[in-house]
């Protein structure tokens, strides 16, 4: 314990890894060889992952999170290992759905494209797919970001679901993605959702106009100690908030935004007619 070396997790994407790995492995009072023991490498080496002094690799990964029961969960060091070699992910994004997997109630807020959470899988795959055609991702990173969604949307769907509120600007169901088959099986998806004992979900028309109060993306959440946690990003970065100074003025405006959004009937209306193709 003298030469213990303090840890900085949020000096990269890496030494968040190994401040996890640490973090997890003492909270079960093992010791790095017997961890080392359990994935197959010696306890020196556990060291150099913790610390950031060499990188982990996949089949560590893999062996980690079945050590240490992390495996299948959003919070898998397997998915952790794909987003420093792929980053798929925006900084700050990994913290938040950490959060968004206990959460008790989701507030979404959406302007252009439908939520990530109710998006289906061909939707997620043409969205995916055009960053690839614009070469901002590979396709092997398209693949990860799908697979990766799928895993916050079945993290959902536990005994005692969240509760779901969600309001989508019009843009989000105007803007065609994916061609018509996909946008018409998007459309029934939505439908559904809204049917959920669990689920709100309103539409923001173009008319609402200068009352609309968010003019980019919102993400609140609920925790089960009903402490609230806010998330924003830009095209770059994302920024977790706990403060209550920060997420209560974010709540107000979406208790607005709400008010001023048609009903959950009025909203699928309007879903239903744009799938028609009704203007």
């Amino acid at each position: 314990m003298v030469n213990r070396k303090e840890l900085n997790p949020e000096a990269s994407a890496q030494a968040a890894f190994g401040a996890r790995l640490r973090r997890l492995r003492e909270e079960r009072g093992w010791t790095q060889d017997h961890l080392g023991t359990l994935v197959g490498c010696s306890g020196r080496h556990i060291s150099a992952i913790e610390t950031g002094r060499k990188s982990p690799t996949l089949p560590f990964s893999r062996r980690a999170d079945v050590a240490l029961g992390t495996a299948g969960t959003t919070k898998s060091f397997e998915r952790e290992w794909r987003e420093i070699k792929h980053g798929i992910l925006l900084e700050g994004f990994p913290e938040y759905v950490g959060y968004e997997a206990r959460a008790v109630e989701i507030r979404l807020f959406q302007i252009g494209i439908v939520p990530g959470l109710l998006q289906t899988t061909e939707y997620a795959q043409a969205l995916a797919d055009g960053d690839v055609r614009r070469g901002s991702i590979t396709a092997e990173q398209a693949s990860e970001r799908v697979a990766f969604l799928a895993e916050r949307q079945a993290a959902l769907l536990r005994d005692r679901p969240p509760m779901m509120l969600v309001v989508m600007d019009e843009s989000c169901i105007r803007r065609p993605i994916g061609g018509d088959e996909v946008m018409d099986a998007q459309f029934q998806h939505l439908c559904r959702f809204a049917e959920l004992p669990n689920s709100v979900l309103q539409v923001a028309p173009f008319d609402i106009g200068e009352r609309r109060p968010f003019n980019l993306p919102v993400n609140l959440l609920t925790l089960p100690d009903r402490s609230m946690v806010a998330y924003a990003e830009s095209h770059a970065q994302g920024h977790v908030d706990r403060e209550s100074s920060a997420v209560l003025p974010l709540l107000t405006g979406y208790h607005q935004l709400q008010a001023a959004s048609l009903s959950q009937a009025d909203s699928v209306a309007m879903i239903r007619e744009v799938r028609k193709g009704t203007p």
